[in-house]
């Protein structure tokens, strides 16, 4: 691999600012403390910062030479909502409160990377290094757009990079094309009427209506959506009654919906509406239907996905580039390829061996408890950044 030797140098006090970042993990909208580090850390190294941007957002703006020309890299910084099962050193000091998704490791990467443009500056023109809050569910993405980031920062394209547990390390992967679905949320009240369970007949049980609909909502994805589009519909709750004696007044769904494409969603919620009062009417109840749109699919340039690739490659050799299989989780960097091109790309973080004494005894995974960042990931991922921005600003203007 063709690592910059300044971030193996550096890597150590950048792992301690990972680490330290992890002991103190921050909620969406609230990474005062986390933006203060990386704020200090950047001002420390002479790199110009804007703060407030969706609340707690930062943009260390770094420029050399005389061009207008300008490419953004983005990490985001919040934690979630969870409790730590590590127990090592750096393990969470808040309850209820964890890096479990690698923010933190994000976060360090892209500081590694600052440092040594604070310190080597080749290229010219301007790289702007956008910390991003509250993608765990706040949007903090779209916030910062709405705050202005790309008018006041105006630049050609923006990148983003996530990592990935499970893969061996030294391995990238990219594509064009949708990557992430979109996510969306759906609350469904039943409003039947009550009456004692040994006389269902005076009532109207919103139980099996309730049933029925989680079964139609299951044709939707066979026999509605083209069989190669992708969709996914699932009701994760369903809440009624009080008393085993008694039929419930009403019963609520609540699910959620991911696709890849917005023509599929749009047909996903009108067939749910459509099925969700269809099926209560046959039955004498009420329905009250609610859908919430909440990230878009994040759907990669083909240019820019390419342009990714071959700069990966550049570092880790072309076999350790791979397709990008897609998912069906969400990411709000969605936002910003709405708005600008750019490519979302995946580091493979490991198979959770880097694990110090400590961890907790789940697999090393995305939101698991028992989840840590791989800091052997830090040069690397350092390094893509600034060979990905050096490369965009020397290549001839889009």
């Amino acid at each position: 691999m063709n690592i910059l030797d300044s971030l193996v140098t550096q890597a150590a006090t950048i792992t301690a600012i990972r680490r330290d970042i992890h002991a103190h993990p921050e909620l969406c909208f609230e990474e005062k403390r986390t933006a203060d580090v990386i704020a200090a850390r950047l001002t420390e190294w002479g790199i110009p910062i804007h703060r407030g941007l969706g609340t707690t957002g930062v943009v260390g703006i770094v420029k050399n030479g005389t061009s207008d020309r300008a490419v953004g890299l983005r990490a985001d910084m919040d934690a979630l909502p969870m409790q730590e099962f590590n127990t090592f050193a750096h393990a969470s000091q808040h309850a209820g409160r964890m890096h479990a998704c690698g923010h933190d490791g994000h976060v360090a990467m892209l500081l590694a990377a600052a440092q040594h443009f604070a310190r080597q500056r080749n290229f010219d023109g301007t790289v702007y290094l956008i910390f991003q809050p509250a993608e765990e569910g706040g949007g903090g993405a779209r916030e910062m757009i709405k705050d202005g980031l790309f008018e006041q920062f105006p630049m050609e394209a923006v990148f983003g990079m996530h990592n990935w547990p499970g893969g061996e390390v030294g391995k990238f992967a990219v594509s064009p094309g949708p990557v992430m679905a979109s996510s969306n949320e759906f609350k469904i009240v039943i409003r039947g009427r009550g009456s004692h369970a040994a006389l269902p007949h005076n009532g109207i049980d919103p139980v099996p209506i309730a049933c029925q609909m989680v079964q139609a909502f299951q044709t939707i994805i066979s026999r509605n959506k083209k069989p190669i589009d992708a969709g996914v519909v699932s009701v994760t709750m369903i809440h009624a009654g009080e008393a085993t004696n008694v039929v419930p007044d009403s019963c609520e769904l609540q699910g959620t919906v991911r696709t890849f494409t917005v023509e599929v969603l749009d047909m996903i919620e009108k067939r749910m509406q459509q099925i969700a009062q269809h099926i209560c009417a046959a039955h004498d109840a009420e329905c009250e239907f609610e859908f919430v749109r909440n990230y878009p699919p994040t759907i990669n340039s083909a240019a820019e996905a390419e342009f990714a690739r071959q700069v990966m490659a550049s570092i880790v050799g072309e076999d350790n580039v791979l397709k990008q299989e897609p998912t069906m989780g969400a990411e709000d960097f969605a936002y910003m390829l709405q708005a600008k091109p750019g490519a979302y790309c995946f580091i493979a973080n490991g198979d959770g061996s880097h694990r110090e004494m400590g961890h907790g005894g789940g697999p090393c995974m995305l939101h698991n408890p028992s989840y840590d960042f791989n800091d052997e990931l830090i040069p690397l991922g350092a390094t893509y950044w600034v060979r990905l921005a050096e490369a965009w600003l020397a290549r001839p203007a889009p």
